[in-house]
């Protein structure tokens, strides 16, 4: 049977970034929406792209991924038990991203060095933070 899910990259949230050079710093359950923090990495294309500094390999932003709606979580780390969002979320490791895909209508796919986590919610929305110095 082939696969049918659609990859981060043709997702329109996506665009100008690499997921894939991007990192998870935390995961957050709040008002029925799964938060997770970034170091995101932006292309040269990215509105907001700036050429890295000396040290740096690519231009990397602190950004939100948010899943609106999050009515359910499944990781390694929860299988089987029947926690709520917001216990689940807090479980969940940092790391890099190796990809993303929505699965069908409602479910997505992050994983990376966390692991797999299955994320039912509706379309993600992806946020920029604001720089500070």
């Amino acid at each position: 049977m082939p696969d049918k899910s659609t990859n981060w990259t043709e997702l329109r949230e996506f665009r100008a970034v690499d997921l894939t050079e991007s990192f998870v710093l935390s995961w957050d359950a709040e008002s029925g929406s799964l938060q997770i923090d970034l170091d995101l990495c932006l292309c040269p294309e990215h509105p907001f792209y700036e050429r890295p500094r000396p040290k740096e390999r690519a231009c990397y932003r602190p950004a939100v991924l948010e899943f609106p709606h999050c009515s359910g979580i499944e990781s390694a780390a929860s299988r089987g038990l029947a926690d709520a969002v917001s216990c689940a979320a807090a479980k969940l490791a940092a790391g890099k991203i190796s990809g993303l895909h929505l699965i069908d209508d409602g479910r997505y796919e992050i994983s990376g060095a966390f692991g797999r986590v299955e994320i039912h919610a509706e379309r993600p929305v992806l946020r920029l933070k604001e720089m500070t110095t």
